[in-house]
């Protein structure tokens, strides 16, 4: 599967220091070859999925053969629209 990151993630992903962005990296890439793997529960309320990676979230949803990333965020921010 594809994985694509919106702005927002990718921006974020930017910003954080490199042993985070690389765990995260490391998520991103297990998520594009077994999407439904790890840490992962369906949110409420909305659609979508989140993956946990230590104190991160990673929001994201499914469209056709595409893992398209919505938001990457620490635990407390992640779920604020």
């Amino acid at each position: 599967m594809k994985v694509v990151l919106a702005a927002r993630a990718a921006k974020y992903l930017g910003k954080i220091s490199e042993p985070a962005k690389s765990r995260l990296k490391a998520a991103l890439t297990n998520l594009s070859r077994k999407p439904m793997l790890g840490d992962m529960k369906k949110l409420k309320g909305r659609d979508g999925f989140r993956l946990r990676v230590g104190g991160y979230r990673i929001l994201f949803f499914l469209e056709h053969d595409t893992v398209v990333v919505s938001n990457i965020a620490p635990r407390g921010e992640a779920y604020k629209e």
